[in-house]
């Protein structure tokens, strides 16, 4: 493995904070992880963010030394406030990300008309938590609440419970015994979803 370059182990070092907020960005989103080169970009702008907040926890905690004392403010000091800074950004942003709560603000403003999902197969499935059928790709369908859900519409799984085929005659035919199913995205046509009140 060849060794990093002392100007590399300095912009690594720089770019910590940063890579720590996308790192836990994206752990706590189904957020796709872009190409390296954006990752990279990304991490700049998380760490220009940490790198501005900075001073206003050191302002902080200063103020709050005055009053407890703990221990001088020093780069261990800031290195352990950019990493709280960092995790801190990181799972704020995966908050408003996940519920949609900026990109909701700024479409009722018309900024935009986008969300904050990754998909909108995902995003429908976020916001429509209510039972559904699955049109499957042998003519047969399958009734049940959604558990699980996958993130994109090409790969992944439904976990349906309280599952019940519906017959051609109109009848449901209930699955007991069993908790659900997994099913495959691949063998699934089209999802119609059932105007029923939300789960509890």
């Amino acid at each position: 493995m060849p060794e990093l370059s002392n100007e590399t182990a300095a912009l690594l070092q720089y770019l910590l904070p940063g890579l720590l907020a996308a790192w836990v960005f994206y752990g706590l989103t189904s957020h796709v992880k872009p190409s390296q080169f954006e990752r990279v970009i990304q991490a700049l702008i998380f760490t220009f963010l940490v790198q501005a907040l900075l001073p206003v926890v050191q302002w902080s905690l200063e103020f709050f030394g005055t009053l407890y004392y703990i221990r001088p403010w020093d780069r261990a000091a800031e290195t352990l406030a950019s990493a709280f800074i960092a995790v801190l950004l990181g799972a704020s942003l995966a908050y408003l990300t996940n519920k949609d709560s900026f990109h909701k603000w700024i479409r009722e403003r018309g900024f935009t008309t986008r969300t904050s999902y990754p998909s909108e197969w995902h995003g429908v499935l976020s916001e429509r938590q209510n039972y559904v059928v699955l049109h499957l790709t042998d003519e047969r369908r399958l009734s049940g609440y959604p558990q699980v859900w996958p993130s994109e519409s090409g790969k992944g799984h439904f976990f349906i419970v309280r599952p019940a085929w519906l017959l051609k005659t109109g009848e449901q035919s209930l699955l007991t015994g069993i908790e659900g199913l997994l099913i495959n995205t691949k063998d699934v046509k089209w999802v119609e979803f059932i105007d029923q009140p939300k789960e509890e």
